[in-house]
């Protein structure tokens, strides 16, 4: 017995390969043994990942250099900063524990300690001292990172915690990366266990069925693990870098495009069961007539996240393939594993609703055919409205404050790192702890020094060699300054800026400025320059898939610009959502471009299914019947995959980390924009108004070929 016993389905060679009789086994056979086979690899991803400055930074900026200059002189070390205060004063008593902790501390050496180098105490510069802070340097090797929490718990071991009028905190560069890395910490379980708990409920919702639901989760967990385990191969062999965000991003792409595609499949399975007495002729079917558009869809992704490869930023140049390689793996699956599944299963799967042969298709008569009628009597009237009220939700972006989130905005709570650092200006010159890193030509160590000491913005009696420098054979010296604006600030940004010209300016000097507030202002205009190139790029790629998958010029022009409406509506929300309702003080500088390209890219998954169908409906019917009977067979299932994807990306808001929350609640609510009003309402009215002329160039815009019966 052939495969695939029905005559039409048996054309499709590649489809009989993932539903046949006996092929769907081997498809589950290799699908298994690639389980196995990458699990042990797939939980080794978090120690793989790389989240030293030098895999955000990017690559050519000044203060990477000095990164990579200042290893020659000391080893890569950042300052812990052990801070205690005392309103009124210190007592004797707290004089004499400060001196006693020091001692202590000195004797640290785990986790990266450099106990012996410590400096301090040193109090602050009043008649009766109010502060005090130690400095200890951590190590930041490879393993800083993994080192850097244990190294500040180590440390609190030692110097206790706040009592009754003494405030004691760790802050500084060390106190605050330690925070980070507690945030971080189990990001991949509590975003694989919040997507997860987000789809089994949507699924149960859209699907009402127990039974069906399994089969994407198990598919989408086996492609997530795949992806995980794929990435650490290629980070521990081929240098790949992976990052905390990046990680964090895989989990939430992975489940939120993976369960869009299973739902499109879903749909066009159960139509094709109602037509079909044999299930394997129904999904080799419904994999021909979907698998353009998932395909299309996935490629747009795919690509989208590549063009990332173009940018300047470190971090954002790794998430391109991270993120590619996650929505790579995810479309494999659900075009092989998961129909493989389903015909496995038999109908029963979709238990208590089991589609049988000669059923009526529900949407016909449905919600989304009423709308499409409706939306059909004046379309011009419908899309009208709905751009200004688009364009008017834009207006929002005025509030947008993308200019980048200092650490004490970071945090969605406020750890001791962050108490610290109020407590420590108080008291103390902001910068401290986090300095300036100059270096120069020995030669004009001077010139440079007073270069430095003279600029607006530094503490003059700062500008110093920091003890435990080795001299550097060439030449060169290193120095440090401290800013009076807190590290984090713009207007420690702004210092850095007049530093490196001061510097510059010194003929013969060769010097260059890093440091913390420098990586800052390198991010910043790095980020800036990456949203010009990236965005453009994206915009152009998605439009080259639309017009390939469409054949035509206008339709993918007028999705296009519904998205980028969509983008900015979105943007405009939730400037205002995050000034008036959560009190976010800014947001990151690259918020407007992940924001972007998460919402075009997997946005048009919405747009390319919804066309597509048209597309088809219209060599039967004509474009106009098309457009609704379009709506009609995709509108329950593109509204349920919107529903996935954005409270998947809404599962980011777990997270204590405001720059996570804020890009989880654009892209969902942008998610939910495309699905319920961009493409149920102005896609749909648009075609509507524009008729046959929307495949212009394609002979589908002639009158002879507007309801032809044939194909292509």
């Amino acid at each position: 017995m052939a495969d695939v016993p029905d005559t039409g389905a048996r054309r499709h060679g590649v489809a009989r390969l993932v539903c046949g009789r006996r092929s769907k086994w081997l498809v589950l056979v290799l699908w298994l043994v690639i389980i196995v086979g990458t699990s042990p690899f797939a939980r080794k991803l978090t120690d793989a990942q790389d989240n030293d400055a030098q895999s955000w930074l990017p690559g050519s900026a000044e203060s990477t250099q000095v990164l990579d200059l200042s290893k020659d002189f000391r080893p890569e070390t950042i300052p812990a900063v052990v801070i205690y205060a005392r309103e009124g004063g210190l007592t004797a008593a707290d004089r004499a524990r400060i001196v006693t902790d020091a001692r202590e501390i000195r004797q640290l050496s785990d986790h990266g300690l450099r106990g012996s180098q410590t400096q301090g105490p040193v109090f602050d510069q009043k008649v009766r001292p109010s502060a005090a802070q130690i400095y200890v340097p951590v190590t930041m090797d490879a393993k800083g990172w993994e080192r850097i929490a244990p190294a500040v718990d180590s440390i609190r071991d030692r110097t206790g915690r706040s009592t009754a009028g003494l405030a004691v905190h760790i802050t500084g560069p060390g106190g605050t990366s330690a925070d980070f890395s507690k945030a971080f910490e189990g990001i991949d379980s509590t975003l694989l266990l919040s997507a997860l708990g987000i789809v089994i409920v949507i699924l149960l919702f859209t699907y009402r069925s127990p039974t069906l639901l399994l089969v994407p989760v198990v598919s989408v967990v086996a492609a997530l693990f795949t992806a995980q385990a794929l990435i650490y191969l290629l980070a521990k062999h081929a240098g790949l870098t992976v990052n905390g965000q990046s990680a964090g991003i895989l989990t939430v792409l992975v489940f939120g495009a993976g369960t869009d595609y299973a739902l499109l499949l879903v749909a066009r399975y159960r139509e094709e069961l109602r037509r079909h007495e044999d299930r394997h002729a129904a999904m080799a079917l419904a994999l021909h007539r979907a698998g353009p558009a998932v395909l299309a869809s996935g490629a747009t992704v795919v690509l989208s996240m590549l063009v990332l490869l173009t940018a300047d930023m470190n971090s954002t140049r790794g998430l391109g393939p991270v993120a590619a390689i996650g929505v790579a793996v995810g479309l494999s699956a659900m075009l092989t594993l998961f129909p493989a599944l389903l015909v496995i299963f038999g109908r029963w799967i979709f238990w208590p609703a089991i589609p049988h042969m000669g059923s009526e298709e529900p949407t016909v008569r449905g919600f989304w055919a009423r709308t499409g009628r409706r939306i059909a009597r004046r379309p011009r009237l419908v899309w009208s409205a709905t751009a200004l009220a688009l364009a008017l939700l834009s207006l929002g972006l005025i509030q947008l404050r993308a200019a980048g989130i200092s650490n004490a905005d970071s945090f969605t709570n406020k750890p001791d790192s962050i108490v610290g650092q109020e407590v420590s200006a108080r008291y103390f010159p902001a910068g401290t702890g986090d300095p300036l890193v100059i270096v120069a030509n020995q030669g004009r160590a001077g010139q440079v020094k007073r270069a430095v000491a003279g600029t607006d913005g530094v503490v003059r009696r700062s500008v110093t060699v920091p003890p435990n420098t080795k001299p550097v054979a060439g030449g060169r010296v290193l120095f440090e300054a401290t800013t009076s604006a807190p590290s984090d600030s713009q207007a420690a940004r702004d210092t850095v800026s007049r530093v490196r010209d001061a510097v510059h300016a010194v003929p013969g000097a060769d010097a260059e400025v890093g440091g913390g507030p420098a990586a800052l202002l390198d991010m910043d205009r790095a980020t800036t320059h990456d949203n010009k190139l990236v965005i453009p790029l994206v915009l152009a790629v998605v439009l080259l898939i639309l017009g390939l998958l469409l054949r035509a010029l206008i339709a993918p022009l007028l999705l296009i610009g519904t998205v980028v409406l969509s983008f900015a509506a979105a943007l405009g929300i939730s400037a205002l959502a995050f000034r008036h309702v959560f009190d976010y003080a800014g947001e990151g500088t690259d918020f407007p471009l992940f924001v972007f390209v998460f919402l075009v890219a997997l946005g048009i998954d919405y747009n390319i299914f919804l066309t597509t169908r048209i597309r088809e409906e219209a060599i039967r019917q004509g474009t106009r019947p098309g457009v609704v009977t379009g709506l009609a067979a995709t509108g329950a299932v593109i509204t349920s995959a919107g529903l996935v994807l954005a409270g998947t990306f809404a599962a980011l808001g777990t997270l204590p980390m405001v720059a996570f929350a804020e890009i989880g609640f654009a892209v969902a609510l942008g998610v939910l924009l495309d699905t319920f009003v961009v493409r149920s309402i102005l896609v749909t009215s648009l075609f509507l108004d524009a008729g046959r002329r929307v495949w212009w160039p394609h002979a589908l815009s002639r009158p002879d070929h507007e309801a032809s019966p044939s194909g292509d």
